[in-house]
C-alpha cells in the first residue's frame, strides 16, 4: 500500500496537501469539508498586525487624528473586519476549529514587526493551535532602508516569537531577497522550524478613468510553480528547517514536483477557490495513481530526489539553465 504520509513542523501528516491561508478558512464548515476531502492540515486565514496594534485605544486615537489630511491615512487601508474576526474572535475561531476537526490547525499572523505579535503568539498557542505561520508580507518602500535592515527585522521577529512559544513556527516569505540562500540559512539559525516559499505579493492596478489606485487579485496558475521548485531544490538538505511550497499548486503533477524538489508539503489556495474544496480528493487520487504506476511506495521516498544535491546536472538550477533556455529558442 502506498504511504502518502509526510512530516511538517514536527507534525505527522497523512499526506502532503495542506490548504493555505485564505478567506475559505473563516467558516468552520469549510475546514470540516477540507478534512473530509483529504486535507492533511489547514492554515487558518491571517490575523493582521494592524488588527492587533489597533486594539490599543491610544493608538486608535493617534491613527484616526487627521485621517483625511495625509496620504497614508486609515481610509487607504481595507476594513479588516470584513476579512476576519478580530483578535479575540480569531482565538475563539482556533478553539472551534480544533474542536471540529482532527487534523492539525495552524494559525497565521500577517505582518513584519515584533509589536504585539509576541504576546498574541502566546495567546494563539494557548488557544490550541498546533503551530504558527508568520506571514511576513512586507514591501521595503523606504529608500533609506537597507537590505541588511530588512533582513534584521525578519530575524528579530522570528527570534522574539520563537522565544515566547513552544509550538513550531513557520515563516512565509516573499522571493525578493538579494541573497536568498544566505537569508534562509540565517532564518534557520534564528529558530524557524519551516520556510514557506513563496508569498504572492498582490500588486495594485491603476484606474485611468478615475485616476485611482485599485486592488487587483489574480488567482495563481501552475506556471508560477517553477520559482518555488527552484528554491526548494536549492535549499533542500542545506538547512534544517522544513520547506513548504505555496503558490502555483493546482494539480497532482504540481504536488509531485514539489515533493521531488524537496518540500514536505504542498499548499493550495487558488485551486480550491476556483475548483472547489473537493478538488483535494481528485488531486490525491491522481497522486496515488501516479506513484503506483511509477513504483513509488511512499512520499518520503521521492522527497528531495530532484533537488540540486540529487540530480545529475545540478547546475541547471543555477545560471547554466538561463543560458540553456535562451539557446533553445529559435526565431
Amino acid at each position: 500500500m502506498i504511504d502518502l504520509s509526510t512530516t511538517y513542523l514536527g507534525l505527522k501528516l497523512k499526506n502532503p496537501i495542506v490548504p493555505s491561508s485564505s478567506p475559505l478558512m473563516q467558516k468552520i464548515d469549510h475546514i470540516k469539508r477540507m478534512e473530509d476531502a483529504g486535507a492533511a492540515a489547514v492554515i487558518l486565514h491571517s490575523l493582521f498586525e494592524e488588527q492587533i496594534t489597533r486594539e490599543s485605544e491610544i493608538l486608535d486615537r493617534s491613527l484616526e487624528q487627521g485621517t483625511y489630511t495625509y496620504a497614508e491615512s486609515l481610509t487607504y487601508f481595507p476594513d479588516l473586519k470584513d476579512y476576519n474576526l478580530g483578535p479575540e474572535g480569531y482565538l475563539e475561531h482556533i478553539r472551534k476549529a480544533k474542536a471540529a476537526v482532527s487534523i492539525p490547525v495552524i494559525a497565521s499572523l500577517n505582518g513584519a514587526s515584533t509589536g504585539g505579535w509576541v504576546k498574541f503568539a502566546q495567546k494563539i498557542q494557548d488557544a490550541g493551535a498546533d503551530a504558527l505561520e508568520l506571514n511576513t508580507y512586507y514591501v521595503a518602500a523606504d529608500v533609506h532602508q537597507t537590505a541588511a535592515q530588512v533582513e534584521a527585522m525578519y530575524l528579530d521577529l522570528v527570534r522574539a516569537v520563537k522565544a515566547s512559544v513552544r509550538i513550531p513556527v513557520a515563516v512565509k516569505l516573499g522571493a525578493y531577497f538579494s541573497a536568498f540562500s544566505n537569508f534562509a540559512a540565517r532564518l534557520d539559525d534564528a529558530g524557524a522550524n519551516a520556510l514557506v516559499l513563496f508569498n504572492r505579493f498582490y500588486q495594485p492596478d491603476l484606474d485611468l478613468e478615475n485616476l485611482d489606485v485599485v486592488p487587483s487579485l489574480d488567482l495563481s496558475t501552475s506556471s508560477e510553480l517553477s520559482l518555488r521548485l527552484r528554491w526548494v531544490a536549492l535549499l533542500h538538505g542545506r538547512i534544517k528547517a522544513d520547506l513548504a511550497v505555496t503558490g502555483g499548486v493546482h494539480t497532482a503533477e504540481d504536488v509531485l514536483k514539489a515533493m521531488m524538489a524537496g518540500a514536505k508539503i504542498a499548499m493550495m489556495t487558488s485551486a480550491l477557490l476556483r475548483d472547489g474544496i473537493d478538488h483535494i480528493r481528485g488531486v490525491l487520487a491522481h497522486v496515488e495513481a501516479w506513484m503506483d504506476q511509477h513504483e513509488y511506495v511512499s512520499i518520503q521516498q521521492m522527497q528531495g530526489s530532484m533537488s540540486q544535491k540529487s540530480v545529475a546536472q545540478p547546475a541547471a538550477f543555477e545560471r547554466a539553465n538561463y543560458m540553456k533556455v535562451l539557446r533553445s529558442y529559435e526565431v
